[in-house]
């Protein structure tokens, strides 16, 4: 069954309005006979006569006023519909959709989403909680459009993976017990442990700081929240080795934060598909760069 194309619907609507095919003609800057061929098809496609002509003016048939009334509203969601599309073009609207682990969820993307909303306020963020792997695999698969990973990670086919910014790892310790200036891996791992679990970098890289002492500590609990770990740390369970941005709040009182020697540090890179990036995302991926440094 042929469909009804809406420049024929619009060529009806436009005689109804006008009710002249001349003037309808040169409304839509269409030569006349292309005006009487598009209501021949329509009224072939209808089966009856769309448009009765009385004393010179064209007025529609019964028929003709409900193909006029449902014409006009697909006309003017089409126009909508277009009309919402270019916005996102435009990079006005659109969805976004992100992928971050708790740690740059904690801290850093809220600042990038304060000055999203401020700025793109139509723009809809949504954040999925997930680890690097996870987030990699959501940005080949195309349920994710940006992703907060960390480094260092393979190449990915499809995928660009930048340097983002580079946080120090400090040792959070209760504050009621004796530490040096600087914690090292054999101090450290002679106490009560608290740790990221092994699914994430972080657990790698605390390890391979141990490592570098020649220690393999057995942490009391492993957790992927690191929130959570700073609360038990106050509560003076023990301590824990994770990364400190410049912006993020001080610790509770009843903990303190110490450097590590050997110096530790969490790096994170930004990840989207590679080729076109529609402007909507790449309003996120500007705000986040500009919090590379911060």
């Amino acid at each position: 069954m042929r469909e009804i194309s809406l420049d024929r619907l619009r060529t009806l609507v436009a005689i109804a309005d006008r009710g002249s095919f001349a003037d309808a003609a040169r409304a839509l800057h269409l030569a006349p006979p292309t005006v009487s061929l598009h209501i021949a098809e329509l009224e072939e496609r209808i089966g009856a006569p769309l448009l009765s002509r009385k004393r010179g003016h064209v007025r529609p048939s019964a028929i003709g006023e409900v193909l006029v009334e449902r014409a006009r509203r697909l006309l003017a969601d089409a126009e909508q519909a277009l009309a919402d599309i270019q916005r996102q073009v435009q990079g006005l609207e659109g969805r976004v959709r992100i992928g971050a682990s708790t740690g740059a969820i904690a801290h850093l993307l809220p600042q990038a989403l304060e000055v999203l909303r401020q700025h793109h306020p139509a723009i809809d963020i949504q954040v999925a909680v997930l680890t690097s792997r996870e987030t990699l695999t959501g940005l080949v698969d195309g349920t994710l459009d940006v992703g907060l990973v960390a480094l260092p990670q393979p190449p990915v086919a499809g995928l660009v993976i930048t340097p983002w910014r580079r946080d120090p790892v400090m040792a959070f310790v209760p504050a009621h017990w004796q530490c040096p200036a600087r914690v090292t891996p054999a101090w450290l791992a002679g106490q009560p442990l608290i740790l990221n679990d092994a699914t994430t970098r972080l657990s790698q890289l605390s390890a391979e700081w141990f490592a570098t002492g020649g220690h393999q500590p057995v942490p009391r609990i492993e957790l992927n929240y690191n929130d959570a770990i700073k609360s038990l740390v106050a509560a003076g369970y023990g301590a824990a080795l994770l990364p400190h941005e410049a912006t993020a709040p001080l610790p509770d009182k009843r903990v303190v934060m110490r450097p590590l020697r050997p110096a530790l540090w969490r790096r994170l890179g930004i990840a989207h598909r590679a080729g076109h990036i529609e402007r909507s995302t790449q309003h996120v991926l500007d705000v986040l760069r500009d919090l590379r440094m911060a």
